[in-house]
């Protein structure tokens, strides 16, 4: 009994320091960049890039914003936690880090959502990704 508890005592010590983080100093940083990510993401990239980076328990931005008709190349960096993407209504998914391409031929707004459980703030986890 002494080795079971202990075994999930240990497991739960892994899975919080994976995605474990100082919110407030996390939170101290996201104030002064609120509006630097709003202007940076009304313009498409011109080369139809998203480079995303994931921390515990946010994106970098609130909107990513691209060209509808043109291959877009999305990549996904964890800078804190383990994260992954998914793209609602694009049939994008990113394991961990890493990169796809894919087409958009519908303007619109896709929720960008965080597909790996990553802690208690996972749910979190939520950003858009215009197409215009």
């Amino acid at each position: 009994m002494k080795k079971l508890l202990l075994a999930l005592l240990f497991s739960l010590i892994l899975v919080l320091a994976a995605c474990g983080g100082d919110d407030a100093e996390s939170k101290d940083s996201d104030t002064s960049s609120d509006t630097e990510q709003s202007a940076d993401s009304s313009t498409p990239d011109p080369n139809n890039e998203v480079n995303i980076v994931a921390s515990n328990f946010q994106f970098d931005k609130d909107v990513y914003t691209v060209k509808s008709g043109e291959e877009v190349k999305v990549s996904l960096k964890n800078d804190e936690g383990m994260h992954g993407i998914t793209i609602e209504g694009l049939d994008v998914n990113i394991d961990g880090e890493g990169e796809a391409t894919f087409t958009p031929t519908e303007p619109g707004e896709y929720k960008i959502i965080c597909s790996i459980m990553c802690g208690e703030g996972h749910g979190d986890m939520v950003s858009t990704l215009v197409v215009q």
